[in-house]
């Protein structure tokens, strides 16, 4: 901790001691606006610090650093045995090997350019990114690799126990360091050159995404039940489980029914033990592990109560017991009967009884009567749940979960393709351990494409490593980045996803829980399938890592005492302490015990987080340095005489004002601070789910000052920071969210915010994607809310803040809310010709066409393959080539139509080319040759293409108020005001009532006071202005207070009887759009098989007419319409039919008298061409009919004239 007049470690200059108590008397020098201008800066330097990916790129880091070396560590020494061959008996001995490995170490990305000097060159994140390649980093690893036989030697009994040992000769032994795969880099991580970049590639890049192939993919936080705590369930029986990643640590206590236990009435209940896939009754275990007597079991539990239905328990337990097992109260027979059980199971350990106790049951405890104690504590919590004295966790509460980020779902995949590259090590260096064979360095059996190539699989195709079933994947854990606009970039960054087993009716997981309050956004879920289970982070939420350093031993400074390793001291009247869920020790006085914690913590006495980020500057970037912060979480459970501290990673932390140090903000007053050193004074702090269920927390300033002028003593230990930081990164942007219905907010929130066109990257030159957008002219909107100031920079504009750019896509419109000729009714808009014209939401539309051929040069001495695809320009039949050069791409700035080939590229077998399917058209803006990292040739053309707006584009408010454009109407036949203010858009009035949208309307009302110089412009959902302020902002600056203006005619010139509401409104233009879905087709491709029209749009295909669409015909009587849409326009087709015999008589070719060949229909059952008719019917029931009778099965059809 700085001492005063002490520097602190960002370079802020403080002069505050940390010893100095602050009376909260001092926070009434404080008035409500410069708490408000405090909160506004701590913010700011919050996300500068932090920024708002951090949690990806901090969990990857650890990941590189400690996670890495853990999975080889976990893999141990490998033993490999000889394989037995009958024909080699009689050799002298066997040869065995041991593999170790050791130092794990990461080199920086390079490729390889194939130049004459063969050095590697640096690989940055833009070179992947075009030439299709995979941003990894060489991993290499220490490996020791020791072959030895063994001879069993005599020994003096009398000296060493033993008649004979094994020895051990060493005949080889090879230690080096080898590369065993490349793993991917996350851009803008510690591995990444783009780090210590002084120019980044773009602007609203902040990393946190991988590069597979070229293409960008990001992890989903995944949501996963904590493995670091007891869980108390009811759902299959009372059950409480002590929970463990590793399996054989897992220890469930289940409360069962036992049918007929003689002489006992009410002891239905039984109390047994399930661990090591094997049930053990309790009573023997508790002795097994060195428990003297039954009441000395009863004294460990400690339940407080003489119950008669606990002591019933307690009986049946020992009853069944004795049943079961004889004279189990002596602690050898105990461990003999649990040593049976263990050993029957179908898989049982290779360990003694008493190792696989010490071993696998708890073990955090290192004695024996300290894990009896932790025992008889999981049996005195379920007997109080079962006694309705304790809850029953729920699993949906954010205490019991924990968040999967990058580095533990890498570690997971990792750690399944390191066993598969050790099996198959094992399997080839076990041929080679016979003695006429010879033992070969240890890479050539390592095999480094399994690692690499598994992770590669792993990100291309979302198949993620289960959890915890070994042969199973799960999806839903890799998504592409969505590049539409900056901020859908960052909100997908930010989202969590709960894994469930069936995404119908999931019981209450999909509904919001009192724990995700300022930790998940509530309103920011995909509607659909993935409602409630797909989540976004709020805008200040963080996520931790682990803390590897002990903090056990401050514990014992602050008044803990070690828990004591017997089961006949009392623990009566002490609290119990829990690290992590590991019981280490008791203390007397909790609350002054978790005070001195909490003072320590604040101190930063504490053992420190690391959130590491990209080094940037620190006004512009979202991300900087290296920022330290201690994120221990300590909870003190009075009720249940507990007091729960965790350090683990994937909890969701978030700051809160710390009430009683809120005087210190005076001494800092004109002084420069960041957000560490308001950690360091305590005057913020970062607080977790547990601890905050025991804050008291005010919901803004205002409640504490309203308590301290009214000389009440506050009740409330934190405040808020800003209300609309409980929101997601989306919503807390929505101006007015709070006056919106929930559902509209969603939709932008979740859709609309993410499909708006804007800019979505600064360097558009070195970027091939498939599909983009920009918009030629994107503004800021006139209103201002927190979170976009909070993520801004310093700099012009009102209160010195300049929002961030990217955070909004789209452009500032005169909205009137009129009917204008029936052309904007359901939603529809009329829109200003002119307006469009002079460029209002023009956008640009950039797709990409992409073709590979194979490398003579690095094919080598492979086979060459006859039908070798090269570049170049051919004459085709498959469309136009009048616009390829010789080497068969299109030249810059070539205008290409539907049906032009775009990439030119033939073999002996034919034209291979790729054409423009339909309505696909362009000018070519860029044309990329390179080749990847799978030695193939490339070749990228990208097509721009400018878009006005048209009939059928799809535009949006920033109130989920949709809709598509039905009208372009002329400016001077709109209606204009006595200024001669003529709408950009008008909207049907209808839109508002049912859709329950006035945050629209206010708005527009806010926008058009800003517009006219009024000082109002903040529209921060939950502390919002009033109506009465908007409007009388309205009325300052000359309009009428409620927004509404006397307008004319543009057709007759005459006044408009009502008044019309207008004002500038944000409106999105959104990717959906008319010419990307129009359909029609005149003649067109069929099927080969059905002969019906084909499905895909740009192949020509038909128009889908389902079920409904017949319904519809149907009601309204147009039979003869339906007969054209289902027979005539689809499959209609001819079959002759036989009337004597009513079967299908075929068109064959057949000799008549004379010798004549004729060619008709023919009736060969009765082998006549008389009375066959010719018939209409679908070319489907034609092919129904000759499958069936390829079954066996023969249709009849009945005829008649008509």
């Amino acid at each position: 901790m700085a001492s005063k007049g002490e520097k602190f470690s960002s370079g802020a200059d403080m002069d505050i001691d940390d010893d100095e108590v602050t009376d909260i008397s001092s926070i009434a020098d404080l008035d409500e606006e410069s708490l408000k201008t405090f909160c506004r800066k701590a913010s700011m330097s919050f996300f500068n610090e932090y920024g708002l990916i951090s949690h990806q790129i901090n969990s990857y880091n650890d990941f590189i650093e400690n996670g890495i070396q853990k999975v080889f560590d976990s893999a141990g020494e490998t033993i490999i045995e000889p394989g037995y061959d009958p024909s080699k008996k009689k050799e002298p001995h066997w040869q065995y090997a041991s593999v170790r490995f050791g130092k794990v170490t990461l080199d920086k990305p390079s490729f390889f350019a194939g130049t004459e000097g063969g050095a590697d060159h640096n690989m940055l994140p833009r070179h992947a990114r075009l030439q299709n390649m995979t941003y990894s980093s060489r991993m290499k690893v220490n490996v020791t690799l020791q072959v030895y036989t063994q001879k069993n030697v005599r020994s003096d009994k009398f000296k060493t126990g033993k008649e004979q040992y094994i020895q051990k000769e060493v005949l080889r032994e090879d230690n080096k360091d080898i590369v065993i795969g490349r793993i991917p880099v996350m851009v803008k991580s510690d591995l990444c050159w783009m780090k210590d970049a002084d120019k980044r590639d773009c602007d609203f890049d902040h990393g946190g995404y991988f590069l597979i192939k070229g293409a960008e993919k990001i992890f989903i936080a995944q949501e996963h039940i904590c493995m670091r705590r007891i869980l108390i369930s009811n759902n299959q029986g009372w059950t409480i489980a002590y929970k463990s990643e590793t399996k054989r640590n897992r220890l469930i206590v289940r409360l069962v029914e036992q049918s007929k236990i003689e002489g006992i009435g009410g002891g239905e209940k039984v109390l047994t033990v399930y661990f090591l896939s094997t049930e053990i009754p309790i009573w023997v275990l508790f002795f097994a592990l060195g428990v003297s007597s039954d009441n000395e079991i009863r004294e460990l539990i400690d339940y407080g109560a003489e119950e008669a239905n606990i002591s019933n328990i307690f009986f049946a337990s020992i009853h069944d017991a004795d049943n079961r097992f004889d004279d189990f109260r002596i602690r050898s027979n105990a461990l003999s009967h649990v040593n049976k059980l263990i050993k029957s199971t179908t898989f049982p350990p290779g360990e003694s009884v008493e190792e696989c106790l010490n071993m696998y049951m708890f073990p955090s405890l290192p004695g024996s009567k300290q894990k009896a104690r932790f025992l008889g504590y999981m049996v005195k919590c379920l007997l109080q749940a079962y006694t309705g004295r304790r809850k029953c966790d729920n699993r949906d509460n954010f205490r019991n979960k924990r968040l999967e980020l990058a580095g533990q779902l890498l570690e997971r995949e990792l750690k399944v393709h390191v066993a598969h590259a050790r099996r198959r090590m094992i399997k080839v260096l076990q041929r080679d351990l016979y003695p006429d064979r010879t033992v070969h360095p240890i890479d050539y059996y390592l095999d480094a494409s399994i690692v690499t190539n598994g992770l590669s699989r792993a990100f291309s195709t979302g198949a993620w490593s289960h959890p915890f079933k070994r042969m199973e994947r799960i999806s839903g854990v890799v998504a592409t980045l969505g590049r539409t606009n900056a901020l859908q970039t960052m909100v997908d960054l930010r989202r969590t996803r709960q894994q469930v087993q069936y995404t119908g009716k999931v019981g209450d997981a999909r509904y919001p829980h009192p724990s995700h309050w300022g930790k998940v956004c509530f309103l920011s879920t995909p509607d659909g399938e993935n409602c409630g289970l797909v989540k976004n982070l709020a805008v200040t939420g963080l996520v931790s890592t682990d803390i590897r350093q002990p903090i056990v031993d401050q514990l014992f400074d602050c008044g803990m005492e070690e828990l004591v390793d017997d089961t006949t001291t009392s623990l009566e009247g002490m609290d119990k302490i829990f690290v992590n869920g590991d019981w280490v020790g008791v203390c007397k006085d909790s609350l002054s015990f978790v005070a001195e914690l909490r003072s320590k913590r604040r101190q930063r006495e504490f053992p420190n987080q690391d959130f590491f980020a990209v080094l940037g500057d620190i006004v512009a970037c979202l991300i900087i340095g290296i920022v330290v912060m201690c994120s221990i979480e300590i909870k003190r459970d009075e009720q249940l005489g507990e007091v729960r501290i965790f350090s683990d990673a994937g909890r969701i932390l978030r700051p809160l004002l710390v009430v009683e140090n809120l005087g210190r903000i005076n001494s800092i007053k004109g002084k420069n601070y960041n957000f560490q050193s308001l950690l360091d004074m305590g005057i913020i702090e970062l607080v977790g789910t547990e601890e905050e269920e025991d804050c008291f927390t005010a919901w803004g300033i205002k409640y504490i000052l309203k308590d301290v002028k009214e000389k009440k003593p506050v009740k409330f230990t934190h405040c808020e920071l800003d209300m609309s930081f409980l929101l997601g990164l989306s919503c807390g942007i929505i101006p007015f969210a709070n006056h919106d219905h929930a559902r509209r907010v969603l939709y932008q929130a979740q859709k609309h915010s993410s499909q708006a066109i804007g800019f979505p990257t600064t360097n558009p030159n070195i970027r091939v994607d498939t599909l983009s957008h920009q918009l030629y002219y994107p503004q800021r909107p006139l209103f201002r809310t927190m979170t976009s100031d909070c993520l801004g920079k310093l700099g012009y504009g009102h209160n010195g803040i300049l929002p961030r750019p990217e955070l909004y896509n789209g452009q500032n419109a005169i909205v009137a809310v009129n009917i204008h000729l029936g052309y904007n009714q359901e939603d529809s808009l009329v829109m200003n010709q002119a307006s469009m014209e002079r460029g209002m939401f023009r956008s640009e539309h950039i797709r990409s066409y992409k073709a590979e051929v194979d490398n003579k040069e690095t094919m080598g001495k492979k086979r060459m393959s006859d039908n070798i695809m090269n570049f170049g320009k051919m004459q085709s039949t498959r469309g136009r080539v009048d616009c390829l050069d010789d080497d068969g791409f299109p030249f810059i700035g070539a205008n290409l139509q539907s049906g032009d080939i775009v990439i030119g590229r033939y073999a002996d077998s034919g034209d291979h080319s790729i054409k423009l399917k339909h309505t696909e058209r362009g000018m070519v803006q860029k044309v990329v040759l390179s080749s990847n990292d799978d030695g193939k040739n490339f070749a990228v053309v990208s097509l721009r293409q400018v878009r006005s707006p048209r009939l059928g584009d799809k535009f949006s408010s920033m109130h989920g108020q949709k809709g598509v454009l039905g009208f372009l109407e002329s400016q001077e036949n709109f209606p204009f005001t006595i200024q001669g203010i003529v709408p950009d858009i008008v909207i049907n009035p209808h839109a508002f009532p049912s859709r329950q949208t006035p945050g629209q309307l206010l708005e527009a009302a806010l926008g058009k006071g800003i517009a006219c110089g009024g000082l109002l412009r903040y529209a921060t959902p939950f502390s919002t202005p009033s109506v009465e302020a908007i409007t009388e902002q309205l009325h300052r600056v000359g309009f009428e207070k409620w927004g509404s203006e006397r307008v004319y005619s543009g057709r007759t010139g005459a006044m408009f009887n009502s008044l019309i509401f207008m004002g500038p409104t944000f409106y999105q233009r959104l990717i959906h759009m008319a010419e990307d879905k129009v359909k029609f087709r005149n003649i067109g491709p069929v099927h080969p098989l059905t002969r019906q029209p084909v499905a895909d749009r740009k192949r020509y295909g038909g128009i889908k007419f389902g079920e409904m669409e017949r319904d519809c015909l149907i009601a309204h009587g147009a039979s003869a319409n339906l007969h054209e849409r289902l027979f005539t326009l689809s499959d209609c087709s001819e079959v002759h039919i036989c009337r004597k015999c009513k079967n299908v008589a075929n068109v064959i070719q057949r000799t008549v008298s004379g010798g004549r060949k004729i060619r008709g229909p023919y009736c060969r059952l009765c082998e006549s061409v008389d009375d066959i008719i010719k018939a209409n019917v679908p070319y489907g029931a034609k092919l129904l009919r000759q499958e069936l009778f390829s079954m066996g099965i023969n249709l009849k059809f009945e005829t008649e004239y008509c």
